[in-house]
């Protein structure tokens, strides 16, 4: 089977590199490059969620003749819910599995204000605060100028999101979350639970925004453990 891996704000698939090393034989990892980011970076950014989730299909559509699963944390959170309810309208294809991270439900007012159209030193201090982006990559004009567009349009595709009615999965349905992260508390995880007909969990790991890299074991375990209880692989 394959495991199709949607980014965060400013993210490229290098958020991934090292989940192959955790991840069984019986799991491809499919890292998904939005356009206008990493290797994408000379193509137009997309500014909405909804051509972004129909982008993204297309991408994946020749690699869909394999049983999958989806993960998508924060922005990817998102995009990897609008992406399975398009795979299934448009492709009649659907994940064996969702995995959603860092984000409350999508019915759920934002708890952040927009930042997207702040002024460039306001902009870069509320993205500091997420702690997200290295320091390396703060302190370097250049970098910093390369990427401030691409933040900036990621945060625009969150902020301008409308959530509009859908019909619940058939499929399993696992959310994850930080312990500390102050924008996607557990009372607004376990919002997700309506979303599903089929099995729901939610799982919280020690960590803010960003356990997906400090808790990284502990959450590819819980992943493959949650995809072996409804689709039996081998974990060798």
């Amino acid at each position: 089977m394959r495991l199709f891996c949607l980014p965060h704000a400013g993210g490229t698939s290098t958020a991934f590199r090292e989940w192959a090393d955790w991840l069984p034989g019986a799991i491809e990892l499919c890292i998904v490059e939005i356009p206008g980011h990493g290797y994408r970076l000379n193509e137009a950014l997309i500014h909405r969620l909804q051509p972004l989730a129909h982008q993204v299909a297309q991408d994946i559509q020749p690699y869909l003749d394999k049983p999958f699963a989806i993960f998508g944390h924060s922005m990817g959170n998102l995009l990897g819910f609008e992406l399975s309810h398009y795979l299934q309208n448009s492709y009649q294809r659907t994940p064996i599995h969702l995995f959603l991270s860092g984000r409350g439900a999508p019915h759920l007012p934002s708890r952040e204000e927009p930042i997207h159209q702040l002024p460039e030193d306001q902009f870069i201090r509320k993205i500091t605060e997420y702690n997200g982006t290295p320091k390396e990559v703060l302190q370097h004009k250049e970098l910093m100028d390369l990427m401030l567009p691409i933040l900036r349009t990621d945060f625009e595709v969150c902020e301008t999101y409308q959530y509009s009615p859908k019909p619940p999965f058939n499929f399993p349905l696992t959310i994850f979350g930080g312990l500390s992260d102050q924008g996607a508390s557990k009372p607004d995880l376990q919002e997700w639970n309506c979303y599903t007909n089929a099995s729901f969990s939610l799982r919280m790991f020690p960590g803010d925004h960003f356990f997906i890299f400090s808790a990284q074991k502990q959450l590819l375990q819980a992943i493959v453990r949650d995809i072996n209880d409804h689709f039996p692989i081998s974990t060798v």
